[in-house]
């Protein structure tokens, strides 16, 4: 299936490097469909860079629906390849429309209310592109690790929120849901203003708890995840990385975008995908 076209597998080179790099250890024969995926992941995570006005996004998140549903791209090579995925590896549908709907959240400035809301949030977009990469994989054992793949999704869309934090704050989003800010003794305007660089910090350690949290839960609930699986979770394997480097400098996380180098993410991917 020659779906992965040069515009996709570039998408993703660059536009999301570490799902990238979990394709390359994936089976020749399902990297295509992966890219779709995480093509597809791109194009409505991004909706908020392309498209400033709200209503204009919302429009287009509907266009993405509305693709799905007909089966009928309309000429996006995104579209178009993915639907054939959808169709070849029989990928549940709701899922994706689930996937589009989180992302109406990204649209507007609205508070994250609490952890629950924060762990739905993540559930529905990092958590559901696992689990379909994994029925992707190997479609006999993916629903015996649903629990991995929500705890890994949730540990590696937090990590990631936390390195967004600086294009957050100058758009006026804040992720770190409130409950949160409550108990690091902050709030939403303190940490999108800056005015307070230690409750800022609190919070942001907040946040960085309970990623560390889903990803212990994640490597309890993995235990025994057959090599057949493992690319579809090479990338939360990197959340603990990127939480302990945000830990390291938790009030720089507000400017600065907290990474690590590529050579350590090839060689941290490579150890695990020889695991076996």
């Amino acid at each position: 299936m020659a779906i992965a076209t040069d515009i996709l597998v570039q998408s993703v080179r660059e536009g999301d490097p570490d799902r990238y790099l979990s394709t390359l250890y994936a089976p020749p024969e399902h990297r295509d469909a992966l890219t779709a995926l995480y093509a597809f992941n791109i194009e409505i995570a991004s909706v908020r860079d392309k498209i400033a006005e709200a209503l204009p996004g919302e429009v287009r998140l509907q266009w993405w629906r509305d693709a799905l549903g007909n089966r009928e791209g309309g000429g996006h090579p995104v579209a178009a390849a993915l639907i054939e995925t959808i169709g070849q590896y029989r990928l549940p549908a709701h899922t994706f429309d689930r996937m589009i709907e989180a992302r109406i959240f990204d649209l507007y400035d609205d508070p994250m209310p609490d952890r629950a809301s924060l762990e739905g949030y993540c559930g529905e977009t990092a958590s559901a592109l696992i689990q379909l990469a994994s029925l992707v994989l190997d479609p006999e054992r993916a629903p015996a690790f649903a629990d991995a793949a929500g705890h890994a999704g949730c540990a590696q869309a937090m990590a990631g929120l936390l390195r967004s934090l600086p294009i957050h704050r100058r758009r006026g989003q804040c992720y770190i849901p409130q409950d949160l800010l409550t108990a690091a003794g902050a709030d939403r305007e303190t940490l999108l203003q800056g005015k307070d660089e230690e409750a800022a910090a609190r919070a942001v350690m907040a946040m960085v708890a309970l990623g560390r949290d889903h990803y212990a839960r994640f490597l309890e609930a993995a235990d025994g995840l057959p090599a057949s699986l493992k690319p579809a979770y090479l990338p939360a394997f990197l959340s603990r990385n990127y939480l302990d480097r945000v830990a390291q400098h938790p009030a720089d996380a507000l400017e600065k975008v907290a990474g690590i180098s590529p050579i350590k993410r090839h060689w941290r991917m490579l150890m695990l995908a020889a695991r076996g």
